[in-house]
């Protein structure tokens, strides 16, 4: 009968169909939100150019007044960390993007169509994922630009990379639920309140024994430094050792604190995407 509303298709009554049918609405979000990128190519060229350029400050401009601990060459020391606070600058990105959505009311709408619940905070998710893998291949090219080089083989770097990766996959969740709770991009500033300390009072640009007694203390806990430190061992670059139990145990704490993260932004995650609109 013409003019009838369509009907929306039931979801898939098997686990397994219902997982398939999550999964492919999930991609088709992912690549909505690739084609943005690719139709606004100006904010992803800046997003990768920015962490380059903070690398070169440091390593040739600022880095030459800071010592090594226990010695070695300061730009194998810098890059490690400059690897991870790319993965936390992401959390940047992930909530300007959701936060936005949500505020113009797409998140709204996508609720409203016939499609897994679960698809918008995973395709947001698969997305900044495959953004940070090639932010991540930018800093890798820069740092054997500027001198950088592992020196543990293939398998400890590719061990270090899935490190990062996990970071950013925690952060990634953190970003989500903010933008959610936030609603609205211009809250961006209150987000690098909070990105930027995590990022500078860690041992990503200098050692925390170079540091006042609280500070290094604060900066030995922060779950960025742990990572830090866990890659530079991978690699094989300087500055990973130190006396404290943090430093000791940066390998165990390099999983468990994303893990950590996750077990608890997930949830909150996605609890407050079913809850929008109620």
């Amino acid at each position: 009968m013409s003019g009838t509303a369509p009907v929306a298709p039931a979801p898939p009554r098997t686990a397994l169909g219902r997982l398939g049918w999550a999964v492919a609405d999930g991609w088709t979000i992912t690549r909505r939100d690739l084609s943005h990128w690719a139709r606004r190519p100006a904010p992803v060229v800046v997003g990768l150019l920015f962490p380059v350029m903070t690398v070169l400050m440091f390593a040739y401009l600022l880095g030459g007044g800071i010592t090594v601990p226990g010695g070695g060459d300061y730009r194998e020391f810098l890059v490690p960390g400059m690897f991870a606070m790319t993965m936390v600058f992401g959390v940047e990105t992930t909530f300007a993007a959701v936060a936005g959505d949500a505020a113009k009311g797409v998140t709204d709408r996508f609720r409203s169509l016939p499609m897994a619940a679960s698809a918008v905070v995973t395709g947001r998710s698969a997305a900044d994922m495959l953004a940070s893998v090639l932010g991540l291949a930018v800093m890798v090219a820069c740092g054997l630009a500027i001198g950088w080089r592992w020196h543990n083989g293939p398998a400890a770097a590719l061990a270090a990379v899935g490190l990062l990766l996990l970071l950013r996959f925690a952060l990634l969740w953190v970003g989500i639920y903010l933008g959610l709770v936030a609603r609205g991009p211009e809250a961006v500033a209150a987000v690098q309140i909070l990105v930027w300390p995590l990022g500078f009072v860690s041992n990503t640009f200098a050692s925390p024994a170079a540091m006042p007694g609280w500070l290094g203390v604060i900066a030995e806990a922060n779950p960025l430094s742990a990572t830090v430190a866990a890659v530079r061992e991978l690699f094989g670059n300087p500055g990973w050792d130190g006396a404290s139990w943090a430093a000791q145990h940066a390998m165990t704490l390099a999983v468990v604190w994303p893990l950590a993260l996750v077990a608890v932004f997930l949830p909150l995650a996605v609890r407050r995407h079913r809850d929008l609109g109620r």
